[in-house]
């Protein structure tokens, strides 16, 4: 049986397998074998007589808890299995936190530590009260925008000639007469005073990052911010280009509304709200939507993209956005960006991991279609293969370059999307060739720019 997250091979027998210990129990318990090799073979170990004395005084000296720790045998060779459960409580390891994520052993600090502490005890950081803040420092004319806006989905409980108080009773956003977190993140005056970083960047930028244009911060409650941000990309960021049905005039976004809109309530719900703001990046042929916050446990980019359940951060944020409809809590909301891109004939979006966060970029290049500087010197049967993903790929090549020294030119997390959307396509028409080509799975594999790839790039440039 290979290693898995629940299940770690050791060969011998190290303190350092603590922190193991410490992972399981505060994620969903494991098994740690001592013994055994990495393809789960067993090998042997002759001190197991102490160690069948010794690994469960340490695990519960240094932890306070107790786990199931069995002595086998498979033809002859001794090896230890221990059995670590799940625990409701935070556990720690000399002061320290650590959590089984994958295969991964993670040592928690800061944010994700407070989230994680929060969780075991029953709360999420939307959830908890806020002493600093009052009613006084709650806006009624966002209370009353929200309202308005819920009536059309109908979701929101009768709320005629209630208080603001008492609205916010009925969204669950008080307790004790006191106001939580999120009732500051939905409705604050100035949320900012109690909380950095409640406010969304958006820059213009040329063909990459360090090409900055000009820039604006959006800041204020959730409700503000979402009608806000819009009206920033509409009249200085993004073009409308106009059309006419008749006599009626039709603007148009450069990307889906429905998509930058979604994109936009993803980011805002599901954010970290004690780290980074959200950040709007509008390239000449992208745009992109980043929020700090990992996704949930279990909850991988590809799972993203097919049917999943709502697994929300800032479960009261989601669930007051909800009422008011501008989200459904089903989980959907990647599945409707991918399906306005179709409906638009745009690229399927890019969904990575990065930074500590969630990144989704749209691609302004319809499929199928190039740029009109590229058009007349490449042939048809070159136009299709130049996706946006390609280019992007094709921009970053400068001599020979492995696949991880790619990805990360690329800031891409997601190896899998590397390698279809990027890597494949390229080597399909020939833009880039491997350095070892008989063997492809080479450790040592390497990627450049073929002849045909580098005149390409030079029409993209030009």
């Amino acid at each position: 049986m290979p290693e898995k997250q629940n299940i770690e091979y050791k060969q011998s027998w190290q303190d350092e397998y603590l922190k193991w210990v410490c992972g399981f129990a505060n994620a969903i318990g494991g098994t740690i074998f001592i013994g055994k090799d990495d393809g789960g073979n067993a090998v042997d170990i002759e001190d197991y007589k102490s160690l069948m004395e010794n690994i469960p005084q340490k695990i519960r000296n240094s932890m306070g808890i107790i786990c199931d720790i069995q002595l086998h045998d498979e033809n002859g060779k001794k090896y230890i299995s221990i059995q670590v459960d799940p625990y409701s409580v935070p556990v720690s390891f000399r002061g320290r936190y650590y959590y089984r994520t994958g295969s991964t052993n993670l040592e928690l600090t800061g944010v994700e530590l407070n989230e994680f502490l929060l969780k075991k005890a029953g709360k999420t950081w939307d959830d908890v009260i806020e002493d600093r803040a009052g009613i006084q420092d709650i806006d009624e004319k966002s209370i009353a925008k929200f309202v308005e806006d819920s009536k059309e989905k109908g979701r929101m409980p009768d709320t005629d000639g209630l208080s603001a108080t008492q609205i916010l009773d009925k969204l669950r956003l008080t307790e004790h007469g006191k106001i939580k977190r999120a009732a500051i993140i939905l409705f604050g005056k100035d949320p900012n005073r109690f909380f950095p970083n409640i406010q969304v960047k958006i820059g213009r930028f040329g063909k990459d990052s360090s090409d900055l244009k000009f820039h604006e911060i959006v800041e204020g409650n959730l409700v503000y911010i979402l009608n806000e941000v819009f009206v920033q990309l509409s009249y200085k960021f993004l073009t409308r280009p106009v059309a006419f049905e008749g006599l009626q005039r039709i603007e148009k976004y450069e990307y889906p509304f429905a998509a930058l809109r979604e994109m936009l309530l993803n980011a805002l719900v599901h954010r970290t709200y004690m780290g980074a703001p959200v950040q709007i990046r509008v390239f000449d042929d992208r745009l992109s939507i980043w929020n700090e916050g990992t996704l949930p446990q279990g909850l991988s980019l590809e799972n993203l993209r097919k049917e999943h359940n709502s697994r929300p951060r800032n479960p009261n944020l989601a669930d007051a956005c909800f009422k008011a409809g501008y989200i459904d809590t089903w989980g959907r909301g990647i599945l409707k960006i991918i399906n306005s891109c179709k409906e638009a004939k745009l690229p399927d979006p890019d969904i990575n991991e990065m930074d500590g966060g969630l990144q989704v970029v749209l691609y302004k290049t319809k499929q199928g279609e190039v740029t009109p500087q590229v058009t007349p010197q490449v042939t048809p049967q070159v136009t299709p293969q130049v996706t946006p993903q390609v280019r992007r790929l094709l921009s970053v090549m400068t001599g020979e370059h492995n696949r991880q020294d790619l990805q990360d030119k690329l800031q891409l997390a997601d190896r899998e999307n590397f390698r279809i959307n990027y890597l494949q396509p390229a080597l399909e028409h020939k833009l880039i060739e491997m350095t070892i080509p008989e063997k492809p799975r080479s450790s040592m594999q390497m990627y450049k720019l073929t002849e045909f790839g580098k005149r390409i790039v030079e029409i993209l440039e030009n």
